[in-house]
């Protein structure tokens, strides 16, 4: 059996609201969130809870955020939620924007009040300690900012494969040693549940022998008819590039697209450090 076809029989992913109708609640209702084990694919990966080799979270933007003050005025907002990598579930996106689209017509006194809910709700989803911080909009950045490193889009290579494949990165390491950050735009998979697609760029920090980039983009590109959550994606890529190219260091960070108002940017990497929240151009 397959990944997807795993995921497919899954109980959790059938008792989801995605892919089906749904009614759209614009008062505060906390039970609109629903978890996906994080389980699911890490099964597949050879992983537990207590052998990751990465740390990290997923950071989410929220653009589409609003409530009532005490008067009945509309507030809106922005917002950061950070979810760390080693909470039970990753948080639905389809059930987030349900869930913020219940605090439209809800009244609260403070933008720390939404900030106090939204942290406790998060947390219960995803059975772990969520940051939020949200912010007016005078406090919003207006500046996008690049991935760093060289990108590798240039490259003229030939594509056939659209699926992961892990004969893609065979012997795509030489014999010298790198400490270097590769980025690509061309990124693209779809929702496990819907098939929708998922738009991404991707950033590879790593130390170690050095990767043939015609082959990590032809890698890259293989996900893109491939059916997994952002989170899953990024997990996977982590995991196959350190099995073939065994990096002493390893980053692997993608931002997505915005979808609904929300947009999910998943960081794991095996040395010490934060993600660095900078949109991009296409977010």
């Amino acid at each position: 059996m397959t990944p997807e076809q795993k995921y497919q029989a899954s109980l959790a992913l059938d008792a989801l609201a995605l892919g089906k109708q749904s009614s759209y609640v614009c008062e505060y209702d906390a039970s609109q969130l629903q978890g996906v084990p994080r389980s699911l694919n890490r099964d597949d990966l050879g992983l537990t809870p207590d052998n990751l080799p990465f740390a990290g979270e997923d950071v989410w933007n929220l653009y589409e955020l609003s409530w009532l003050n005490s008067k009945g005025k509309p507030v809106v907002a922005m917002g950061e939620v950070r979810v760390p990598i080693n909470s039970v579930n990753l948080i639905e996106s389809k059930s987030f924007k349900l869930y913020l689209n219940s605090l439209n017509q809800s009244h609260f006194e403070h933008l720390e009040d939404v900030e106090e809910v939204m942290t406790r709700d998060l947390s219960l989803c995803a059975q772990t300690v969520v940051k939020v911080k949200l912010y007016e909009l005078k406090n919003a950045s207006n500046q996008f900012g690049i991935l760093p490193g060289d990108c590798i889009d240039h490259l003229d290579i030939e594509v056939q494969q659209y699926q992961p494949d892990l004969a893609l990165l065979d012997n795509i390491t030489d014999d010298e040693w790198v400490n270097e950050t590769l980025h690509s735009h061309l990124l693209k998979s779809n929702c496990l549940v819907t098939g929708q697609p998922d738009w991404g760029s991707i950033m590879i920090r790593y130390q170690g022998p050095r990767i043939n980039r015609e082959a990590l983009l032809r890698y890259l590109i293989s996900f893109r008819q491939h059916n997994e959550f952002h989170e899953q994606c990024v997990e996977r890529i982590f995991m196959d590039l350190q099995q073939h190219a065994k990096p002493k260091e390893l980053t692997v960070y993608a931002r997505y697209t915005r979808r609904g108002g929300l947009d999910i940017n998943p960081y794991r990497s095996n040395v010490a450090g934060k993600a660095a929240n900078v949109r991009l151009q296409r977010q």
